[in-house]
């Protein structure tokens, strides 16, 4: 009975701290959002709330809360509020199943406790089918808008999910394939040694699936080059256009999550989860995961104020005449080496 009690209670601390982190992740990462920016365009960035600017995260929170609530006249009503829902809890499932580290022993219990809230055997899997669902809340959003430009947004949003994830699906087998495993756990482990026991450096196909996985993984997170559902220039905002206040922060909330997710998918994926490449740095395998991770989100930064945006022939082409044809050479090629 005490076990039980105890495991029960693991798992609500486990909850608790993934949803803290979660739900405040987005405050730190605009403020290195705006900053990133501001450094490659040779200015400051945010400069007046608190030093350096790191409170304006926090007085953008504050406006938000503050912003009238606005829901359009003809809109649907009911789909229109659900809508940033149904795609915000997408993004906070998929962390049930994906682990940021092994274990460690609690210092006064004695009891080893994993730093992940399941290890499914079939995470893969589960991840892929739920991240997907969002796209729901995005097409729903667009369509209850009631405006030209949201709907055009939703409908761009469908294509574009429906185009790469099959490439990123098949970057996925790929993974399964070099790994002999579904469980996100079992993938690490099968990378552990070093940096050249990394999938990425499984020669010659390892640094291809790692290329589709992560334009795949740009394009499924709606980030530029790739942003067409959300296009400034043709669509003002694409399909939240008509929202305000909280709900369209619950969208730029989901959009933070899922590019997190991407990273420490490509993390658990390619470089070897919490592995330590040198073996000799004695550093603890959950700030080698944090850094690999950290060093994805920038370059997600980075591109983005680096690349134009792609025309929306070019998105549909790279994905159906480029990415998909690699892929399935990459499937034949991966399973010939396995064998």
């Amino acid at each position: 009975m005490f076990e039980t009690t105890v495991e029960v209670i693991i798992i609500c601390i486990k909850v608790g701290v993934a949803g803290m982190v979660l739900f405040s992740l987005p405050i730190p990462l605009t403020w290195v959002e705006r900053k990133v920016a501001g450094h490659i365009q040779v200015r400051l960035g945010p400069f007046r709330v608190g030093p350096h600017g790191i409170l304006q995260p926090v007085a953008d929170m504050v406006k938000m809360l503050l912003k009238e609530d606005v829901i359009p006249t003809k809109a649907d009503k009911w789909l229109f509020m659900l809508a940033p829902i149904m795609t915000m809890v997408p993004a906070f499932a998929v962390f049930v199943a994906i682990p940021v580290g092994d274990k460690f022993t609690l210092p006064f219990i004695g009891k080893d406790i994993t730093l992940y809230m399941s290890d499914m055997n079939v995470a893969v899997v589960y991840i892929l089918a739920v991240s997907g669902l969002s796209i729901y809340g995005i097409i729903f959003g667009g369509w209850a808008s009631n405006s030209k430009y949201a709907v055009m947004g939703g409908l761009r949003s469908a294509a574009q999910m429906i185009s790469y994830e099959v490439a990123m699906s098949f970057a996925a087998v790929g993974v399964v394939m070099l790994s002999n495993s579904l469980s996100l756990v079992e993938i690490v482990k099968s990378q552990s040694g070093g940096l050249f026991h990394w999938n990425f450096l499984y020669l010659p196909v390892g640094p291809v699936w790692f290329m589709i996985f992560f334009i795949a993984g740009l394009a499924e997170v709606n980030r530029i080059p790739f942003d067409l559902p959300e296009d400034e220039g043709s669509l003002a905002a694409g399909y939240h256009v008509e929202y305000s206040g909280m709900r369209f922060a619950f969208f730029m909330l989901a959009e933070y999550i899922a590019m997190v997710t991407i990273s420490v998918l490509a993390v658990i994926f390619f470089l070897g989860g919490w592995d330590d490449p040198t073996g000799v740095i004695p550093l603890p395998p959950i700030l080698w995961f944090v850094g690999k991770v950290a060093a994805f989100i920038y370059l997600f930064m980075w591109i983005r104020f680096t690349l134009p945006r792609y025309r929306y022939d070019q998105l549909m082409t790279i994905g159906w005449k480029i990415l998909i044809p690699v892929s399935l050479v990459c499937v034949l090629v991966t399973g010939l080496m396995r064998i």
